[in-house]
């Protein structure tokens, strides 16, 4: 029978992408000075369970860069050498050209091998300038398991007992475990194998080694006395499937004396005092580990929405057929159709949560990017992010990846200062950028803010001028900004490889349009600039209102509505040059006539003989008149631009519950259009 490796394949891409995330997060949060020994350790597991991977599926590209890591990281962890910045940077690097390798199986992408030659020699270089410092007769460098030298204090030992095992996988176990401490395997007269090792380690970081090689179920660990050490055979030594680089770790040479002097053959361990309960306790470990979660691929979860959204139009169309039912001598049918009602939002509102993401998805790539682009700058920069665990759904949230990227860049390179120049206008040396994301309705909120010195107005004013765009002195600031959304629009003086050209505003703002967001800019000079996105959580099922204009039915999406009413008549005022206003408790709203926006036969003009419903846009109100109140109901968004066009005020459509078409209304658009 022929197995499909492919969607192995997948699993160990996607285990790995995650472990490369984890590895650069963990490496931008480290403390030079004192680093934590649970950050290192997990930095190695990362770099550790990345090789072995590697290594069962053939990517040796990725093997030997990882073994290469891997030694470096153990030294660093066990405090054989020193952790610096250079480290850091270079782990970093590394962790580049993982990605790429990564990549590049995956996607058949090309991979740089002058990178991957860059890196290596740059790994290599932190080995020899160890080796260099040590006043040894031999410049090489040893395995990490080879017990002869290394004379480091272990406190623990343990035996790793296996029900069953075959030779190699012992002794790639043996090659494994020992980079956790001194590992030497062995064979019982019962057939069985164990490997003695001590080690600084825990029995998780056992199990976590032992787990990509057997189940947890089929071994034992036992803790022991501390022996002396031990010299290992001949036979013991080997990397298994992880061969030293040749380059890297060049073979020992002895010379004739030490070749003539005879092995003594260390006596083993002694046998354990006391039956342990180790292996309980490891499975308890071994299961608190595994992951509460399955992989699912996107497609098969779009499947399911799509059956959803068709669920929710059918179940609206039985709504609608019993409404006029009687419903004492329907009763046992009406109170079945409000339970499938109940079940069916239910169960849409759970399908839709498995294709919402964290933020975090998105805030989690800035950290190195504003570490490398301020660095490169010769800024100082402290970033940080708000609501990482705000949720978006996730075709939304890979589209906002790009336009978040060019904003977080500007903001870096225009928006905050040198530090000199800080310091001049009694600022701190390091700017404040952050990436926030909260809920506001049925929509999400993502701010990108930074305190540097704000937009200039009339730099905006007279570029906006020369470039030919209709603008005055009188605008006020909101629109002024707006103006760097104009293609090919810029301010600054020299164009850099980071910006400078006048291209991706423009680009971001059509982008995140096309998601039916906004896009806001709130400036002061001197103190910073604040940009505001506004997204739909999900573009898939909304709760509406429907209201009537004329003939036709309008959704109003139900997160924008504040209340409706039908205003008195001397509550309508008319200003000269600005509409009509309707007073709401002390507060004038501007009002909007469905039926002037889209060119339709009403049946009332008059506000007070029809419905006001009160719709609230980023703190900003507004009043729309229709002529009734039809209902709330889901309904399911259709996109009608790809098989249309884009209509102002409009963001989509959906089927009613009598099969008929409605038009979903675009209410940031329509109070855009009165501001």
């Amino acid at each position: 029978m022929t197995i499909d490796m492919s969607q192995f394949f997948q699993v160990f891409f996607d285990e790995a992408e995650e472990l490369l995330a984890e590895k650069e997060k963990l490496l931008l949060g480290v403390d030079v000075s004192s680093p934590d020994p649970e950050d290192l350790n997990a930095i190695f597991r990362a770099a550790h369970s990345i090789k072995g991977g590697a290594s069962t599926f053939g990517l040796n590209d990725m093997t030997e860069v990882t073994h290469i890591l891997e030694n470096l990281l153990d030294k660093i962890r066990k405090g054989e050498m020193a952790l610096t910045s250079d480290h850091v940077d270079a782990f970093l690097a590394a962790k580049d050209v993982l990605k790429m390798q990564l990549d590049g199986h995956r996607h058949g992408t090309a991979v740089d091998l002058d990178a991957v030659g860059d890196v290596r020699m740059l790994l290599q270089s932190f080995v020899q300038g160890e080796l260099a410092a040590k006043a040894a007769p031999v410049a090489n460098l040893a395995p990490v398991n080879n017990a002869a030298e290394t004379t480091e204090t272990y406190h623990h030992a343990f035996r790793v007992s296996f029900a069953e095992v075959g030779d190699d996988d012992l002794k790639l176990l043996t090659s494994e475990l020992g980079l956790l401490g001194d590992a030497q395997s062995e064979k019982g007269a019962n057939g069985k194998s164990s490997i003695y090792l001590k080690t600084n380690g825990s029995q998780d970081d056992i199990l976590a080694v032992c787990s990509f090689i057997t189940d947890a179920d089929k071994l034992t660990i036992t803790e022991e006395a501390v022996v002396a050490a031990v010299q290992p055979s001949d036979d013991d030594l080997g990397y298994g499937f992880f061969e030293p680089l040749d380059a890297m770790f060049p073979p020992e040479t002895e010379t004739a004396e030490e070749a003539a002097k005879p092995v003594e053959k260390a006596p083993p361990p002694p046998p354990p005092a006391a039956k342990s309960t180790a292996k309980k306790e490891a499975e308890k470990s071994a299961s608190s580990q595994e992951s509460s979660t399955i992989r699912v691929g996107i497609e098969k979860v779009d499947q399911i929405i799509n059956l959803i959204g068709e669920l929710v139009i059918t179940q609206a169309m039985l709504t609608q057929r019993t409404q006029d039912l009687d419903p004492v001598s329907n009763e046992r049918l009406l109170s079945s159709v409000a339970h499938l009602t109940r079940n069916t939002r239910d169960l849409q509102e759970a399908v839709m949560s498995i294709r919402m993401m964290p933020m975090d998805y998105v805030f989690s790539r800035f950290p190195r990017m504003v570490r490398d682009l301020a660095t490169k700058l010769g800024k100082k920069v402290e970033f940080v992010t708000y609501g990482a665990s705000t949720e978006l759904d996730k075709g939304l949230i890979e589209r906002i990846v790009d336009p978040l990227t060019h904003l977080v860049r500007n903001s870096i390179d225009h928006g905050i200062e040198m530090p000199a120049t800080r310091v001049e206008n009694g600022k701190s040396e390091s700017g404040k950028l952050s990436l926030s994301a909260v809920h506001q309705g049925g929509n999400i909120v993502i701010e990108v803010c930074d305190d540097g010195g704000g937009l200039h107005r009339e730099k905006i004013l007279a570029k906006a001028k020369q470039n030919g765009l209709a603008v005055s002195d009188s605008m006020s600031d909101s629109d002024v900004w707006q103006l760097i959304f104009a293609p090919g629009f810029s301010t600054a003086e020299v164009v850099t490889d980071v910006s400078g050209r006048g291209v991706g505003m423009d680009v971001v703002k059509r982008n995140i349009t096309q998601m039916g967001g906004v896009v806001d800019i709130k400036s002061a000079r001197g103190f910073g600039t604040t940009i505001t996105i506004s997204l739909p959580l999900t573009l898939a099922i909304l709760d509406g209102m429907s209201v009537k204009v004329g003939d036709e039915i309008y959704i109003l999406p139900l997160g924008f509505v504040v209340e409706s009413l039908q205003p008195q008549r001397e509550d309508i005022k008319e200003i000269n040059g600005k509409g009509r206003v309707i007073k709401i408790r002390q507060e004038y709203l501007p009002l909007i006539p469905l039926y002037e926006s889209f060119n339709i036969v009403p049946r009332h003009t008059d506000p007070s003989n029809g419905i006001t419903v009160i719709v609230e846009v980023d703190g900003k109100k507004a009043a729309l008149f229709v002529d009734d109140l039809v209902g709330q109901q889901q309904v399911v968004v259709k996109n009608i631009e790809s098989n249309y066009r884009k209509i102002p005020g409009i963001s989509g459509a959906t089927i009613l519950g009598d099969g008929g078409v409605s038009l979903i209304l675009d209410v940031a658009a329509l109070l855009r259009a009165v501001r």
